[in-house]
């Protein structure tokens, strides 16, 4: 059966929030990633990998939109970004309209970046004005935690995010297409930087980091590895979800819904 909300029927969409009142919303974006892999690699990536975690953890995918925050990549045609504001205004009402209807914990699972900002405020304000019991999950930092040593790390148009892609969508990915990779230890330097916890500096667009738009070596990506690495990040984000949900329940003073939860094998 499938697990997103938009091919379910009312009926079976409010079947399932009485049996589990867990939603997954996948956060991704619309931008640029080269000339070998489409314009919505994020999003794809955070559908699929919400999916396979929905299935694990019996849950329901929600329509998270395609678009995001993502002006440092507006200087290449295949961008569309939203403004912060409108960005956080999409999630949070998404999401109220679900608790309404007796949704009450939350996974926003995330793939792009430049939403990591927004989607803290709208938890926090899902959680404290609207009772939901939230948990955000950067999905592309699992996957570079348990990929990135056989990937090159997690660069922007490389091989982690080919093979999200491959694991749903084979047919958008062109590796035959991939030229003027821009310098990978450039990037890599640029990357490292913005990502650390002490300083975060403000680049002017993607071309600080990688010229061309883009940087990594996915030419040895598969289908297959795809599908091995979507299993992977899956499995693993359901299992840690699953207690962190746990955690907050028995501080929090939550229901007891997630408390019998088994993640499936």
């Amino acid at each position: 059966m499938s697990r997103y909300f938009v091919d379910l029927t009312q009926p079976e969409i409010a079947a399932q929030l009485k049996k589990n009142p867990l939603v997954v919303l996948p956060a991704g974006s619309v931008e640029q990633h080269g000339p070998h892999l489409p314009a919505g690699t994020d999003i794809f990536a955070a559908n699929v990998i919400a999916h396979a975690v929905a299935e694990r953890m019996d849950a329901l995918v929600l329509p998270g939109g395609p678009l995001g925050v993502t002006p440092m990549h507006m200087p290449f045609e295949g961008t569309i970004t939203l403004t912060p504001d409108t960005y956080q205004r999409v999630v949070t009402e998404t999401c109220v309209s679900t608790a309404q209807h007796g949704a009450r914990y939350l996974l926003i699972l995330n793939w792009h970046e430049g939403n990591i900002p927004s989607l803290a405020i709208a938890a926090e304000r899902l959680h404290r004005e609207h009772g939901m019991t939230v948990l955000t999950v950067q999905a592309c930092y699992v996957a570079a935690e348990l990929f990135g040593h056989e990937c090159g790390g997690l660069t922007h148009g490389g091989e982690i995010e080919a093979l999200a892609v491959l694991a749903c969508r084979p047919d958008l990915v062109h590796l035959e297409r991939i030229e003027h990779s821009s310098d990978q230890a450039r990037g890599r330097k640029w990357d490292k930087l913005r990502r650390t916890r002490s300083y975060q500096p403000v680049l002017r667009d993607i071309r600080t980091i990688a010229p061309t738009g883009w940087y990594g070596s996915p030419d040895h990506a598969t289908v297959e590895k795809g599908r091995r690495m979507l299993e992977a990040i899956a499995d693993a984000i359901a299992k840690e979800a699953t207690e962190i949900f746990r955690l907050l329940d028995e501080e929090q003073g939550g229901t007891a819904e997630m408390k019998h939860l088994k993640v499936a094998s």
